[in-house]
């Protein structure tokens, strides 16, 4: 007879979009488990006697609260991506898998490669997909190995030019009485992307890329009517999007280019958060195959063990 691992929930709100229409979510759970998942009232039931798989259950059932509360939409992606973060182990084979998927970046000494399943799945939708979502907390590797991944394409000729783009979220200083030129106004801006590349390759590579136009700053407001073709694209921080920016970004990516969008929907910045472009992005374009979405989170924090701990110590705060 199986046991019974059980969480109650107080929000009747929760629990329905936790388990999804006719229990749609529940049922994928099941798959990746291998045990019955059900409601009575307002608990959730695994019945299971592995005590492993119960840990499991409990991860995803917390990890999935919290991007309920964010107001995302919870799909099949996201919750497999939950569950192969969750359950990723460093064995033989899987070692065999992230050598198999190392980025190479010419004129670089770096061994850039993934280090937990949900990065080698991001890798995987690097390669497979032309507009990638990636979403998740500090440390977890998002803008390192999409950098990483938009240097490699450039400098080995696959794509002509990247472009760096992201929301200006003014904190009561505007972009027009900033010194400097545009480029100049807009770089702190993209700092985090500065310091992926320059751990990668050397400042003077950035440098001659910057002055031969290789490498493009384009502030989001600013992309408006352009036509972006055979360039990597990186969106950074688009949880700070409006649903305007990100169609009129998503609009802009033409024949022969890659997008990837890169943010934490735990660090919105703009006044109504319910209006992300990112989240509502996620919400409305989860059925189209033809778009990869990639789920990062505390598991897969790399920076420094310290951070992780830090990111489940607000986690539970919330």
């Amino acid at each position: 007879m199986h046991e019974k691992c059980s969480i109650v929930l107080d929000d009747n709100q929760k629990l329905t979009d936790l388990c999804g229409f006719n229990d749609s979510n529940l049922k994928i759970i099941e798959g990746l488990l291998g045990s019955n998942v059900y409601t009575t009232g307002n608990e959730l039931h695994f019945s299971s006697k592995d005590r492993k798989k119960q840990i499991q259950f409990k991860k995803i059932i917390t990890k999935l609260e919290e991007y309920c509360s964010k107001g995302c939409i919870l799909s099949p992606d996201l919750i497999s991506g939950i569950y192969s973060g969750i359950t990723f182990q460093e064995s033989s084979e899987n070692k065999n898998e992230v050598e198999d998927l190392e980025l190479v970046i010419p004129g670089s000494s770096r061994r850039v490669y993934p280090k937990t399943y949900n990065q080698v799945s991001l890798i995987k939708k690097f390669n497979n997909f032309d507009i990638i979502f990636v979403v998740g907390p500090a440390g977890t590797g998002k803008t390192y190995l999409t950098v990483a991944k938009a240097l490699s394409e450039v400098l080995q000729k696959k794509k002509r030019k990247l472009i760096l783009t992201r929301p200006v979220v003014e904190a009561g200083e505007s972009l027009g009485f900033l010194p400097g030129d545009l480029t100049q106004k807009i770089n702190p801006y993209l700092r985090p992307l500065y310091d992926a590349m320059e751990s990668l390759i050397p400042f003077e590579t950035i440098a001659k890329l910057e002055e031969s136009r290789i490498i493009e700053i384009a502030p989001l407001a600013y992309m408006r009517g352009r036509s972006l073709s055979d360039s990597f694209i990186i969106l950074d921080e688009a949880q700070n999007t409006t649903k305007e920016q990100m169609k009129m970004f998503l609009t802009r990516i033409a024949e022969g280019s890659k997008a990837v969008i890169t943010g934490d929907i735990t660090q919105i910045d703009i006044p109504n958060k319910k209006q992300s472009g990112l989240i509502h992005a996620i919400n409305i374009l989860k059925d189209v195959k033809e778009i990869g979405f990639s789920f990062l989170s505390s598991e897969d924090v790399m920076r420094n063990s310290l951070i992780k701990k830090i990111i489940e110590a607000y986690d539970k705060e919330k």
